[in-house]
């Protein structure tokens, strides 16, 4: 790998721009049903870039999530997860995250940005930790980094619901993020 970032004994990427592999990358959701049951869904089209800064903490993420790409074992939920009363894809097809700071701490950092989603707009903080890297065999440089987080969805705007006879919501409030994107160096981004 080329010249790596040493950061209490975390040997980090290089500076520069790296490209989030596509088909290396996955943005899930954790809700619950009934309050009960933990019901996971996932973004499969995922692109964006991490520019790694000296010093660290001016590195940048940008990320955009394509939110027609929802999949949550369910045809039913996922068209429902589409329409209107959640994120509307016809009149917003993308969600975007955007850094506005990150603290690293050796292999782990908490990153703080905007996230919007249905043209709605709102702070985000993530717990994100550096996997580690590899060289694929065409020799591509490739560093792998899974985040994660909480938000109220009820915040940006996704408010459908519906009360249960017994008390309760049938769709949490609470949903947690989990994240995983393997980068690429941008002149190696047509490996497999």
């Amino acid at each position: 790998m080329s010249t790596a970032h040493v950061v209490e004994q975390a040997e980090l990427p290089a500076a520069g721009t790296w490209v989030i592999d596509p088909g290396h990358a996955e943005v899930g959701f954790v809700g619950r049903h009934f309050g009960l049951t933990k019901v996971r869904g996932r973004f499969t089209g995922v692109e964006g870039t991490v520019t790694i800064r000296e010093p660290l903490d001016l590195s940048e993420v940008h990320v955009v999530i394509d939110m027609a790409t929802v999949s949550s074992g369910s045809q039913t939920r996922d068209d429902h997860l589409r329409s209107e009363d959640f994120f509307d894809v016809a009149n917003h097809p993308q969600a975007v995250f955007r850094s506005t700071g990150v603290v690293v701490s050796g292999a782990e950092a908490r990153m703080t940005g905007e996230l919007t989603i249905k043209g709605v707009t709102r702070p985000l903080t993530l717990e994100a930790e550096y996997v580690g890297h590899a060289t694929d065999p065409w020799g591509a440089e490739r560093a792998v980094f899974s985040a994660a987080g909480t938000i109220n969805r009820e915040d940006w705007g996704l408010t459908w619901n519906m009360a249960l006879e017994a008390g309760g919501l049938l769709v949490s409030k609470e949903i947690r993020l989990e994240i995983e994107v393997e980068l690429v160096r941008p002149d190696a981004a047509d490996g497999a």
